[in-house]
């Protein structure tokens, strides 16, 4: 696993189910709502920190999405991507990469064609069973409640980055 995480250059995440539990609320006015992690988002941040760049590709269309990517300073954002893999080729083809430098996290049989194309490929704790099987590693956390957080810590790790971008907390002193 360590050769495979060594060369990623980009996470792409689904974000219902991954970045989320899943679960959307819609209010009595049609707005909606997901809850976001925000270790997960520091997560993020940190693999930014360390030249790694994050990618969103969901099958759904949703401002809290773009409020949260923009938060987090993404800037590879495809919503209401039907076929997932136009927007992967895109992504593709816009940063230069191949797929080997790419990991992707997804928790559905919809994910599947990108899961089995990408360097790296990670599902969830609670994904559909399914999905499982074609992955390299599957989170011991689930969807929206930390396993974004794990695959950012352990891609930082096996690659040999942790250090690196985590090395301000551990130094300073009072």
């Amino acid at each position: 696993m360590r050769e495979r995480l060594v060369k990623i250059r980009l996470l792409l995440l689904d974000v219902d189910g991954v970045m989320t539990d899943g679960r959307i609320v819609f209010d009595d006015r049609g707005g909606e709502t997901k809850a976001f992690d925000v270790k997960d988002g520091h997560g993020l941040k940190l693999l930014q920190r360390a030249g790694i760049r994050i990618g969103i590709i969901t099958g759904r269309q949703s401002p809290v999405v773009e409020r949260r990517a923009a938060e987090l300073g993404i800037e590879l954002i495809y919503q209401g991507a039907k076929d997932k893999l136009i927007p992967f080729r895109d992504i593709l083809q816009r940063t230069g990469l191949d797929a080997e430098a790419v990991a992707y996290v997804g928790d559905d049989i919809v994910d599947l064609p990108i899961l089995r194309l990408v360097g790296f490929a990670a599902t969830v704790a609670d994904a559909h069973e399914a999905v499982k099987p074609h992955v390299h590693y599957i989170t011991k956390h689930p969807g929206g409640r930390g396993a974004v957080r794990e695959i950012c810590d352990l891609l930082l790790k096996e690659s040999g980055r942790w250090e690196t971008v985590t090395e301000r907390y551990f130094s300073q002193t009072f």
